[in-house]
């Protein structure tokens, strides 16, 4: 089965004013599409066909340029749509609420390091929380369509939650300031399904 572009859980003018429609539309029909379509070309006839995009990632030889920059693309956008929600922000519950005040202190602390990671990421790239095995939170940053669970790659564990901070996630609206739109994502942070993930990782 080739992979196929998820639809969006919500419409593409949901999240304004943090982020606005026509850069959703652009960003998931456009952008989305083309790591999708280019992801299936790379695996068509070879041993990856066939497995799931977590398999292909964790077991990737990162020289396949071809399945890394588009296997992340398709893996990383598919994640991000489902961490937002028109009705997110506040502030985490749950479990991960406890893992995230246990590593960094306090929820606060957790966005001080948060935006550290989104904002010092040179050139394009994500900024991501992870899980380990046992529940422990981790924060990084992987540039490009890079993903903590690639081999060798970042905090290692599984992404909960990330921030894609290529130019064209926000710079219609927010043209060069970045930490604008990085702050503007804690109010579209969707706390319900990144517990969720929490729970499923650890």
């Amino acid at each position: 089965m080739a992979f196929e572009l998820p639809d969006l859980p919500y419409a593409h003018d949901a999240l304004e004013p943090h982020i606005d429609e026509k850069t959703m539309k652009i960003h998931h029909g456009k952008h989305h599409q083309g790591y999708t379509n280019k992801l299936n070309d790379a695996i068509e006839g070879t041993d990856m066909e066939g497995k799931s995009i977590e398999e292909i990632l964790s077991g990737l030889d990162m020289n396949n340029k071809a399945v890394r920059n588009n296997g992340g693309g398709f893996y990383n956008h598919s994640l991000f749509w489902k961490i937002m929600s028109p009705d997110g922000g506040g502030e985490p519950t749950g479990d991960v609420a406890n893992a995230i005040t246990k590593a960094f202190g306090s929820y606060e602390d957790f966005q001080t390091k948060f935006k550290s990671a989104a904002g010092g990421q040179f050139g394009s790239g994500w900024a991501w929380l992870c899980v380990h095995k046992g529940g422990k939170v981790e924060i990084c940053s992987t540039p490009n369509q890079d993903n903590p669970m690639m081999p060798g790659v970042g905090c290692g564990g599984t992404p909960i939650l990330g921030i894609d901070v290529w130019e064209h996630a926000y710079y219609l609206n927010y043209q060069n300031r970045r930490p604008d739109y990085v702050q503007a994502f804690f109010n579209v942070i969707n706390w319900n399904e990144v517990n969720k993930r929490y729970n499923a990782a650890k």
